[in-house]
């Protein structure tokens, strides 16, 4: 397997061999509430991309890694009337699940990549998970408090949520879930605020473990810094991208069980 031409997961493949990711994720391993040890555990990675945190939960000893996506684009939850540049885009990213078989080999991993929308996981097919990792996908759902439901429907222990929020709702209304709904020709369409996060991880069955956490994503070789700009200072959205730029992408960590 070739490796692919672009990556989303910063990978240490050999010693000093660092694939060019768009986020580098690997700083970030020991601020989340990740167990020490997974021995003898079913686990499972939902919107695994690369592959990085299915590789994690296996290194932690998982006796069994399920790592899920959906690999063709064109299945995404994309809003009505978006360019299909941009779906080409996203595709020539994506190339069909290639950085994660290149990283699997390279690694001698024995994990399982299944092709799988969230909204369609069946315990079933897939059977239930002791532990389940969903990360930075919510935001990216048309139905995010469904998809939460499908993977409570898999999971029979914990799961660990770590997903984009927005600092100044989460700052203004503490206690009050909000969101602002995006959806304009790109498969972006929610920017929660902490409190709506957490309100749709318990709407979907699940009790937090204990009260939600904050982390930075830095970005990696692969995601081109942006050129400081006036123009762009004018705007929120302008300000956001430049800080996340400098800081890494805010994600909220919430940690829960089952109901």
């Amino acid at each position: 397997m070739s490796a692919p031409r672009q990556w989303y997961h910063s990978l240490e493949l050999a010693p000093g061999v660092v694939t060019p990711g768009w986020f580098d994720t690997r700083p970030v391993v020991e601020k989340l509430p990740l167990p020490a040890s997974l021995e003898g555990k079913r686990c499972l990675d939902i919107g695994t991309f690369d592959g990085f945190w299915a590789f994690e939960l296996e290194r932690r000893g998982a006796a069994e890694v399920i790592a899920t996506d959906l690999l063709d684009p064109e299945e995404w939850d994309w809003p009505a009337g978006s360019p299909r540049e941009v779906v080409r885009e996203l595709a020539e990213r994506k190339r069909g699940g290639e950085g994660f078989h290149a990283a699997r080999d390279a690694l001698g991993s024995r994990v399982q990549l299944v092709e799988r929308s969230v909204y369609d996981l069946d315990p079933e097919e897939l059977g239930e998970f002791d532990f389940a990792y969903l990360g930075s996908l919510l935001l990216h759902l048309r139905d995010p408090v469904r998809a939460l439901e499908r993977v409570r429907s898999v999971v029979r222990g914990r799961l660990l949520v770590v997903d984009v929020y927005d600092p100044l709702l989460s700052l203004v209304f503490r206690n009050r879930p909000v969101a602002t709904l995006d959806g304009r020709g790109r498969p972006w369409w929610w920017q929660s605020n902490i409190a709506c996060l957490v309100r749709m991880v318990e709407a979907a069955g699940f009790a937090l473990v204990e009260p939600p956490g904050r982390v930075r994503m830095p970005r990696g070789r692969g995601q081109p810094m942006p050129r400081p700009r006036r123009a762009a200072l004018r705007s929120r959205a302008g300000r956001r991208d430049l800080a996340n730029a400098a800081f890494g992408d805010p994600h909220c960590v919430i940690l829960a069980e089952r109901r």
